[in-house]
This record gives structure tokens, sequence and C-alpha cells, in this order.
């Protein structure tokens, strides 16, 4: 079992910056790939970024790609969602996933999830 607890959203101007953390327990954390999803009111959610459990490897929506850097740190079991450029658009109830070693960009395909952290961002 895994724990997930995201942290670190708010409410932040459009063109300001925000860093999303996700700390987690339980099993070994380098084992597992991390994904970050969103929802907005009225929406699906989506995929927004991953990063493989080996290797790195990252993957982003083309919606955020050159805004926002997911990375990880496995010393302390957290991965990270740095947001730059925010848009309004970008408002959305941001969830932390795990999947244990395979990758995939299907949010049905991910064993855990987290409560979700919020992100306004105003115009």
């Amino acid at each position: 079992q895994v724990q997930l607890v995201e942290s670190g959203g708010g409410l932040v101007q459009a063109g300001g910056s925000l860093r999303l953390s996700c700390a987690a327990s339980g099993r070994t954390f380098s084992s597992y790939s991390m994904g970050w999803f969103r929802q907005a009111p009225g929406k699906e959610r989506e995929f927004v970024a991953g990063i493989r459990w080996s290797g790195g490897v990252t993957y982003y929506a083309d919606s955020v790609k050159g805004r926002f850097t997911i990375s990880r740190d496995n010393a302390k079991n957290t991965v990270y969602l740095q947001m730059n450029s925010l848009k309004p658009e970008d408002t959305a109830l941001y969830y932390c996933a795990a999947r244990y070693r395979t990758y995939s960009n299907d949010e049905r395909a991910w064993d855990y999830w987290g409560q979700g952290t919020q992100v306004t961002v105003s115009s």
C-alpha cells in the first residue's frame, strides 16, 4: 500500500508560479512511476505529467509542455510539479498518482491516488 499526500496548491495570478509536492509513504518509492493529473470543474480528469520509476524519463501533456516540470527526489520519497506561466485554464484539482514500475499515461492504469490539492489561477 502506498499513501500519497499532495501539498503546495493555492491561489495565484496568471503568469505566476506554484510548486506542488507529493509525499509518498509505504513501499519503496523508487520502484514507482509517478504522475500528476488534474480535474477542472465539469471536466474529466486528465493527464498532466509523469516520470518513470527508472531513468527519470518524463512525459507531459501538450497543454503544459514548456511550462511545467515534473521531478522526483527518491531520498525524500517526494515528487514535484513545478508550474510556471500559469494560465486561468490551469485551474483544477491536482492529483498525484503512483504506479508500480511500468508507466502509462492512462489514468485507469494507476494504482494509488492522493486526495488532491486545489490550484486556482486568476486572470
